[in-house]
């Protein structure tokens, strides 16, 4: 018979049973209730008009998160190694700004109050954690992330020759005043954002810049492909066992110890 640590530790770690997916279930709409409450709440007719209710649901939402919080603390084995996990301070800074709109009063600290209550948008990183889909997609970009460098590493080579060339060609006189400039245009080009401020008049100038354009839609894709490669890859089937010890949440099916760290997690 499992004590009620265990039966808390499956229902907030554990997904794979009923009572652990109803938990994420309802955290999921909570998060996403609180980042819309964050959203009206900037708008000044809503704020205005509604400030009662925004303010009393926001208590109700944070208290919910702080249940949320000690109980992490108190039923993992090692509380330091959650709290300073990327997790763990995500769901700090999820709590922590209502609480310290108590402690800072006064007119002139207004605005820092709402550039504190503005970190509350931080919940929405709490997703990740309860969707695994938002679990492959960060194994795959960390598992890609080597050439994804090398693909970074090489547009920015791209973009200060292409911004250098440039600057010679067109000059100061036309807008490109220094090579930091003319490699913002090429960053912008390159991107295909092209928000117009600096052009080049030159033909020679406007043929570079036809190529940049050219070259910006095939490399859009590489990283989209690199990713994509990652994800498609055929993996192990793997469940949503937490470790105790370490909190890593990436084991096979029939693994009873974490591969990671050794330690036997609950099966």
């Amino acid at each position: 018979m499992k004590n009620l640590k265990q039966q808390l530790y499956e229902l907030i770690f554990e997904a794979d049973t009923p009572s652990g997916k109803i938990f994420d279930i309802a955290l999921l709409f909570t998060i996403l209730l609180s980042v819309a409450l964050v959203m009206l709440e900037s708008v000044p007719a809503i704020r205005e008009g509604h400030q009662a209710f925004l303010k009393t649901s926001e208590w109700i939402i944070t208290a919910i998160f702080t249940v949320e919080y000690v109980l992490r603390i108190l039923i993992i084995k090692k509380p330091f190694r959650y709290i300073f996990s990327f997790y763990g301070i995500i769901d700090f800074l999820s709590v922590i700004p209502t609480y310290l709109s108590l402690f800072i009063l006064g007119s002139q600290s207004l605005v820092v109050i709402r550039v504190l209550r503005l970190l509350r948008v931080f919940r929405i990183l709490k997703l990740t954690r309860y969707t695994q889909a938002g679990k492959s997609l960060v194994r795959a970009m960390w598992s890609s992330r080597a050439k994804i460098s090398v693909f970074i590493f090489f547009v920015t080579l791209i973009v200060v020759i292409v911004g250098t060339i440039m600057y010679l060609i067109e000059g100061e006189e036309h807008g490109f005043t220094s090579i930091p400039r003319s490699i913002y245009w090429a960053i912008v080009t390159l991107t295909t954002v092209g928000y117009g401020d600096i052009s080049p008049v030159t033909p020679l100038g406007q043929f570079l810049a036809s190529i940049v354009m050219i070259m910006g839609y095939a490399i859009i894709a590489v990283p989209t492909g690199i990713v994509t490669a990652e994800i498609i890859k055929p993996s192990i089937r793997k469940n949503t066992q937490v470790c105790p010890e370490c909190l890593h949440d990436s084991h096979e099916d029939d693994a009873i110890f974490c591969k990671k760290c050794g330690s036997k997690i609950n099966i």
